[in-house]
């Protein structure tokens, strides 16, 4: 990435931590995918148990697998063999983890975090349950306005997760939303989180790399 570039990015992120701590969350600005670790680290403990929504930036930060060291005690919603039911459950008990990871469709430099689901178990559990909630995000994730933001699911972050999950969706097909009525449509539950009650509970974590949908 030209240099050029890679400030004005870092001036972006930046400016989108300063306005989520005025927001009463926390931001964070890593420079490597091992200072991503150290951050963790500081926010949870050894042991703590911990969950995960559907996400590809926390398998392409490396989070994912820091996850699934040992370290913690880790609800796995992809561990093979596991029926829909099971699945179901460990949905439920995210909600009592001590510590929730996940990205964003879009979070705006006003500090606003935008998602999109289609079960809205991500969603929820972000809005409240974990102890906290520890969001990986690339810079490609932030965008100017709350408009941006729907404007992003729409054009990109949707059509791409429809593809990858196989949806037979228009999406899928076109590679932008049409909203459509389709029984696998995935966009479905939409929130978007001003502030925090609890300050210690949202910390996002930035990377200046283009990182998920």
């Amino acid at each position: 990435m030209d240099n050029n570039v890679v400030w004005v990015n870092e001036q972006k992120i930046l400016r989108t931590i300063d306005e989520l701590i005025k927001n009463n969350m926390n931001g964070y600005f890593a420079k490597s995918r091992e200072e991503i670790i150290n951050i963790i680290e500081d926010i949870i403990e050894p042991g703590n148990r911990v969950a995960f929504g559907g996400s590809m930036t926390l398998f392409e930060s490396g989070v994912m697998d820091y996850l699934k060291s040992g370290k913690y005690d880790l609800l796995d919603r992809n561990k093979p063999n596991l029926t829909r039911e099971e699945v179901n459950e460990i949905y439920r008990q995210a909600f009592l983890s001590d510590a929730y990871f996940t990205s964003s469709n879009a979070i705006t430099e006003k500090g606003e975090i935008y998602n999109v689901d289609g079960n809205g178990n991500r969603v929820a559990a972000i809005l409240y349950g974990p102890k906290k909630v520890i969001i990986i995000a690339g810079s490609n994730k932030i965008v100017p306005t709350i408009d941006d933001a729907i404007k992003r699911n729409k054009e990109k972050s949707a059509p791409a997760n429809a593809k990858r999950l196989n949806r037979a969706t228009p999406c899928s097909k076109i590679g932008k939303c049409m909203d459509c009525s389709s029984k696998e449509r995935i966009c479905n539950e939409y929130t978007l989180i001003k502030r925090q009650v609890d300050p210690n509970r949202i910390h996002v974590i930035f990377m200046n790399e283009i990182l998920g949908y």
